[in-house]
């Protein structure tokens, strides 16, 4: 597979839009995000958007006793309009970044065989994205890690992996960040890896676990964060402002939602 020539595949993704022009300074706060585009209807919105990157998420058709097509929808939903073939066809016609994301192992080596056929029109960033470990106040079960890496890297060994915790959010108490635990496993992890690797970390506990974090991406220059929330989550740009004040601002990723995400770019250009 190291035919890829993807030189895209092993950049990070803020110099490849930096070195195509398609932001002015080295500064990933600048590479804007479509979060969740699964349906036939949100695909085609992101590949007409003005965003650099794509975020979408794949199960298989019918869960685990299903026909073992993949299929763009988030768990719990277990069927789409959208399958991976179709969205790749949509999306390989633009310049847009992508970012896969899986909640099951069963679901990786179909879809990569599915990229495959196509990685040869993708000079672009691409991220694999899983939760492999569990973090704070998660209840979901984390994809094996050992799998979904010797999958991922057997077929594109370039490719930039998205490696997070499961995690949880509650309205109602204390949220406890990563803690050292978390990261040094990560970092264990990751120390045999040669390409890039982002961390997803979630924008509501990212403010308690500033030091861990920064220690975690401090281990490599092929490291970097990508800031996501999830839809009841409270969190202010304040929080925000304060992650982008505390960490190298060409290795921090913002896939947030509204109203947040235009607050904070407001905020960073004033």
């Amino acid at each position: 597979m190291a035919d890829e020539g993807l030189g895209a595949w092993s950049e990070q993704a803020v110099d490849h839009f930096l070195r195509s022009k398609r932001i002015e300074a080295r500064d990933a706060a600048a590479v804007r995000w479509f979060h969740a585009a699964n349906s036939k209807a949100r695909a085609r919105e992101a590949a007409r958007s003005d965003v650099h990157m794509i975020e979408a998420d794949v199960v298989l058709r019918g869960g685990q006793e299903g026909n073992r097509d993949p299929i763009m929808a988030h768990p719990p939903e277990t069927d789409s309009d959208n399958t991976l073939q179709e969205w790749l066809k949509e999306i390989v016609n633009t310049d847009k970044g992508i970012k896969l994301d899986f909640k099951s192992l069963e679901a990786v080596q179909p879809s990569l065989e599915l990229l495959e056929h196509v990685k040869h029109r993708l000079r672009r960033p691409i991220w694999i994205n899983a939760d492999i470990l569990p973090g704070p106040s998660g209840s979901s079960s984390p994809v094996d890690a050992k799998g979904f890496l010797g999958t991922v890297t057997s077929f594109f060994p370039n490719v930039t992996l998205s490696l997070g915790w499961t995690t949880g959010w509650h309205p109602d108490k204390h949220n406890k960040g990563y803690d050292w635990v978390m990261v040094k496993e990560m970092a264990q992890i990751c120390n045999t890896l040669s390409q890039p690797v982002t961390f997803p970390v979630r924008a509501a506990l990212v403010r308690q676990s500033v030091s861990e974090l920064c220690w975690l991406i401090q281990q490599s220059d092929r490291y970097s964060l990508t800031v996501w929330t999830g839809k009841e989550d409270v969190y202010s740009v304040e929080d925000l402002l304060y992650i982008r004040e505390n960490f190298d601002r060409s290795r921090v990723y913002y896939d947030i939602l509204e109203p947040q995400n235009s607050e904070f770019r407001k905020a960073i250009v004033a």
